[in-house]
């Protein structure tokens, strides 16, 4: 039993919080090397996920690509780190890294189209995210059969919890976001 894996068993039953634990998991099930990060939630977890799939893609490759808004935050909303900030954060990691500054929807738009066949794609519960409608959309073509994508949501208690998205709901909200660009 390796390092890697006792690690990937700490995240993936003992780690806080609690709500990041099935990302761990399916890293490590698919394994993903291809991950899309839409709104960055932590920074630390953003580093645990791209470790994990680092430890899971047996030598292979990763990429990891975040929209986020960046130094285009409001004030009110929570500071996030900068590009520049998130580009050094993740320079140690050794893994393609591709940063698209924007509001969900319009990074998405101008994007899509280089971010095919994302094994992973975790949709943050950050209140810049909320302009994911017509960013649906494009979800669609950036997925593989067997791609998996994560819904963040926010309890009333402000912890975070993570739902894997079903294929035909993703579907359903790329097709609404058709027919209100019509």
């Amino acid at each position: 039993m390796g390092l890697s894996y006792l690690k990937y068993l700490y995240l993936a039953h003992f780690s806080k919080p609690v709500g990041d634990r099935p990302l761990y998991r399916a890293i490590r099930h698919l394994p993903a090397r291809r991950i899309l990060e839409i709104g960055i939630g932590s920074a630390d977890r953003t580093m645990r996920l791209v470790q994990s799939a680092k430890d899971a893609s047996r030598s292979e490759p990763v990429r990891y690509a975040a929209i986020d808004l960046f130094e285009g935050r409001g004030a009110d909303l929570p500071r996030g780190l900068s590009l520049k900030e998130m580009h050094r954060m993740l320079a140690p990691a050794e893994v393609q890294v591709q940063l698209i500054p924007g509001e969900a929807s319009h990074a998405l738009a101008r994007a899509a189209n280089s971010l095919a066949n994302m094994d992973l794609v975790l949709i943050s519960a950050q209140p810049d995210t909320m302009s994911m409608a017509s960013g649906w959309f494009y979800v669609p073509r950036m997925l593989h059969p067997g791609s998996q994508v994560f819904l963040e949501s926010c309890g009333s208690d402000g912890d975070s919890s993570l739902r894997l998205m079903p294929a035909a709901e993703i579907e359903l909200l790329a097709t609404g976001a058709r027919r209100r660009a019509a």
